[in-house]
């Protein structure tokens, strides 16, 4: 029978394209992400894939850019960098959620990824510089610059959940458009986030992991087209880890809009990153926070 005929091709072995292979290591970053409390079990992996237990983590490596033991390590110290950041939580009990069998085991490689042991960095990290009272007059050096951008065209794929989570949506967002030759040749990473943290359970929160893309064409779910809102934002570019970033958006929201004379408009904000943090220590990630302002009516003559 002719490899061409169709119901040869039906019964035989499946053939294997770039995107099947991204839509299998997109339930890798799924599983990773979802299960960074156990132990990474290897064949466990292999079988949510379907891809040989022997190639599969040589194949993760070659797509993704890092082991799938590194982007393990990477999410459980983001996860415990919230912790430290945000809650009074004991630090071994960080540890241990973060996979260390001691204190000190955690203690150094927390260290080395994020500059600071985890005492220090609860004390002294980037988040402390927005505690409230300590930038009322922007003495730390924080300035806000507003900008006015232009609607940015974009693929995106959905993300709903915890807000730092959104890390699993940009992974599988590079993924699927890599496997389908769409990349943007500039990449822009961006983040939409529609709901207020604050005021809607960390479940149910609804965001866009996004890649500005002019001209691109329309591609099958799960990515889909979305425009950003052009306008007036007040743009603050944050230094340091993502865990610290709540504490930016607090002093934002809380003593430079109140203190700015401008308001607050009806669009969602947004965050564009200016690196990775596949490729960049958590101390050195450039973030801008972007808080849409209503634009200013012209003064009458």
């Amino acid at each position: 029978m002719s490899l061409r005929d169709s119901n040869c091709r039906a019964r035989g072995p499946m053939i294997m394209t770039r995107t099947n292979y991204q839509d299998r290591l997109d339930r890798v970053t799924s599983y990773i992400h979802d299960n960074l409390d156990g132990e990474l079990d290897f064949d466990r992996i292999a079988e949510v894939a379907s891809l040989s237990p022997y190639h599969w983590h040589r194949i993760y490596h070659a797509c993704r850019g890092e082991t799938a033991v590194a982007t393990t390590r990477r999410l459980r110290l983001q996860r415990a960098s919230v912790s430290l950041a945000q809650t009074d939580d004991p630090i071994a009990q960080i540890a241990t959620k973060a996979g260390y069998a001691s204190p000190a085991a955690f203690t150094r490689a927390f260290a080395d990824a994020y500059g600071l042991p985890p005492a220090t960095y609860r004390e002294r990290g980037s988040h402390a510089d927005f505690r409230p009272g300590q930038l009322a007059t922007q003495q730390g050096g924080w300035s806000i610059e507003i900008q006015r951008f232009d609607a940015i065209p974009a693929f995106a794929i959905r993300h709903d959940g915890p807000y730092i989570e959104i890390g699993k949506a940009f992974g599988m967002l590079f993924g699927q458009l890599a496997a389908r030759g769409a990349l943007p040749e500039r990449i822009e990473m961006i983040a939409v986030y529609l709901d207020d943290p604050t005021a809607v359970p960390l479940e149910r929160l609804r965001s866009f992991a996004a890649l500005a893309a002019p001209g691109g064409k329309d591609l099958d779910p799960p990515v889909e087209r979305i425009e950003i809102a052009g306008g007036d934002y007040a743009v603050l570019r944050h230094k340091g880890p993502y865990a610290d970033m709540s504490a930016a958006y607090n002093w934002l929201f809380g003593t430079w809009l109140p203190q700015s004379d401008r308001e607050a408009d009806d669009r969602p904000v947004v965050e564009k990153y200016l690196n990775s943090p596949q490729d960049t220590k958590p101390s050195d990630l450039l973030t801008d926070l972007c808080l849409p302002l209503r634009s200013i009516a012209p003064s009458p003559d």
